[in-house]
């Protein structure tokens, strides 16, 4: 035991020290590892800031429908609207360029239409003048009527687009107009020499390195080549085959009929 105003002795100062050590063991757990309080900081008011919002919400909602309507158009883009241009001219231009181009197919329908009949107009012919069908293939192809009978008979025999070219040919050669001429070639082209086109004739590369170049410059003659050579397989592969077809027979019995008749 020691007197007051002395200090303790270095024998007493663990036991202290002891002692404090086993009054904060304790605590509780909880208490003695829940992390330090924070600090409290200044709270700003949120009533003011919650009205504003309040505010401008309902701003927006107000003026959101009203803004569609000032601007006339817009919300009928969806359906008014002929391509991805936004646009006012947009649907004119369009239809513009559209009449434009259902013009030029009407023009180009109309042209070959005019180039190429489905039948050229003939009259019955004579057994004299298909008796001498089977004297010459040039005879044949002197007359409508001989050029339609063929064409019957080609047509069977899927090569009907040999005739139509020939006749195309002999149709540009008429032609005086520059314009017309430029018109025709290209169509002559695009349905009877194109590899794209499903009328395309057999021509070999010669000849079509010909046509290309006569292309920069069409004329009635841009194709001459190219008629004679079709002309040649006419001759040589299809006219034999029609001189022993039932076309040809059935012609020759039925103008025969007649004339026993008459």
């Amino acid at each position: 035991m020691r007197m007051a105003g002395q200090l303790p002795s270095p024998a007493e100062e663990p036991a202290s020290a002891a002692s404090n050590a086993s009054s904060s063991k304790g605590c509780c757990d909880p208490c003695r590892d829940s992390p330090p309080a924070p600090e409290i900081q200044e709270a700003t008011p949120m009533g003011s800031e919650q009205m504003e919002m309040r505010k401008r919400q309902t701003s927006v909602s107000q003026e959101t429908p009203s803004s569609i309507q000032a601007q006339p158009g817009v919300g009928n883009r969806g359906s008014n609207a002929c391509c991805f241009c936004w646009c006012c001219c947009c649907s004119c231009s369009c239809l513009t360029v559209r009449n434009q181009e259902e013009r030029a197919r009407a023009a180009s329908h109309e042209l070959r239409s005019e180039t190429i009949a489905n039948c050229e107009e003939s009259s019955t012919p004579t057994l004299e003048e298909v008796n001498t069908w089977s004297q010459s293939f040039d005879k044949l192809m002197r007359t409508p009527a001989g050029r339609n009978a063929f064409r019957e008979f080609l047509r069977t025999e899927f090569s009907e687009e040999n005739m139509l070219f020939w006749m195309a040919c002999e149709d540009l050669k008429r032609e005086s107009n520059k314009s017309v001429i430029e018109e025709k070639a290209r169509l002559i082209y695009e349905d009877y020499i194109s590899i794209l086109s499903p009328k395309e004739v057999s021509l070999d590369s010669r000849v079509r390195e010909v046509i290309n170049r006569n292309m920069l410059e069409p004329s009635q003659h841009t194709f001459d080549d190219a008629q004679l050579q079709i002309y040649t397989l006419m001759h040589r592969d299809s006219y034999p085959r029609f001189m022993n077809s039932a076309i040809y027979k059935d012609l020759i019995e039925s103008l025969s009929q007649k004339s026993a008749e008459a």
